[in-house]
């Protein structure tokens, strides 16, 4: 059977014209999902490079021992010894955690709660309250500027803007504004009764200033992603409703809260991700020692002096199962909502 390539030269085709012509042959089989997913493989490849790869390697050297000593950043394999350690919270461990200073007892936990645990908890507090509360103003803010209105690109402005601040200079604000020296925030609040005398040396103060400061900057983050969902919303279906005589409670039921749910479930996982992993709004306002995050676990445990790699490998590599985990829950829970995750 004569080819393509045997007609332009005139003779048998070479080994590696005939190659060639194989690939393409089995390429033009394929099905349009496998054709896809042949596309996707350098990104595929890539992500695995990028993503998959640290996360492996910090598995790996979560399975090695601690080495305080010595040139060698890491000691034997121990298995799963340093999982078993932080989540029971054994004398060895606590002492690892005290040398960097996370020493203090969280109001919301018990006395004598292991660190990882603590962390834990105000994580996870953390992040579902933010989100929440982010979620809830967000669409607020969102629904305030769909509307059409006089003024509507200032207010615009005057939303997004705190979002625009870096968590730094956002936490230096709200750590002078709650400064009893400086700050005014520390006396209107002892006013309804609700701080301390030094709000940032107080655990549960500290993480109520965390949330508001949070709260304050990313509910903007929120605000955007739930007002691209508003926008693509066909406003004649409004119109239909209006005709059918449905109230404003029903038009949001059934139809602005349907058509936005997608928008919003990315918004709310994205947040959520992002709350997971709060470090640096913690360490310029009140400090790790004030409100230990899991990610303050693991920066103070590398950063901190003590060379215990392994155990901040550990609670890394955990932090970031958590976070899977609750990916994971999102993807369950909403996997049959239309245009949201599957």
């Amino acid at each position: 059977m004569s080819t393509d390539t045997d007609t332009l030269t005139g003779g048998e085709p070479t080994e590696r014209e005939r190659t060639g012509n194989a690939v393409v042959n089995w390429m033009e089989n394929l099905s349009e999902a496998a054709y896809a997913y042949l596309l996707l493989l350098p990104a595929f490849a890539l992500l695995t490079l990028v993503a998959f790869y640290p996360l492996l390697r910090t598995f790996v050297m979560s399975l090695r021992a601690d080495q305080t000593r010595g040139f060698e950043p890491l000691g034997a394999f121990v298995g799963v010894e340093n999982y078993v350690d932080i989540l029971t919270g054994n004398a060895r461990l606590a002492r690892q955690f005290l040398d960097v200073g996370l020493t203090s007892s969280f109001p919301f936990v018990e006395l004598g709660t292991p660190f990882f645990q603590q962390a834990l908890f105000v994580t996870l507090a953390f992040a579902v309250i933010s989100v929440v509360l982010e979620t809830v103003i967000g669409f607020g803010q969102a629904y305030v500027l769909d509307q059409d209105f006089r003024g509507r690109r200032w207010v615009r402005v005057a939303i997004i803007l705190p979002w625009a601040v870096p968590i730094v200079i956002q936490g230096m604000i709200f750590f002078l504004m709650f400064q009893p020296e400086v700050g005014f925030g520390t006396d209107l609040m002892q006013w309804f009764g609700i701080f301390s005398d030094a709000p940032l040396a107080n655990s549960r103060d500290s993480f109520i200033i965390i949330l508001v400061a949070d709260i304050w900057k990313s509910s903007a983050f929120m605000a955007l992603l739930i007002l691209a969902g508003l926008q693509s919303v066909d406003r004649s279906l409004y119109d239909v409703a209006r005709v059918a005589g449905a109230s404003p409670w029903q038009r949001f039921k059934l139809i602005t809260l349907p058509l936005v749910m997608p928008a919003l479930l990315v918004a709310m996982l994205f947040r959520t991700m992002d709350a997971m992993r709060v470090f640096g709004l913690i360490e310029s306002t009140a400090g790790c020692t004030t409100v230990p995050s899991l990610t303050c676990l693991v920066v103070e445990a590398m950063f901190g002096g003590t060379r215990i790699f392994a155990t901040a490998a550990t609670v890394a590599f955990t932090t970031a199962l958590v976070i899977g985990i609750i990916i994971g829950g999102y993807v369950v829970l909403f996997r049959d909502t239309e245009g949201g995750m599957y």
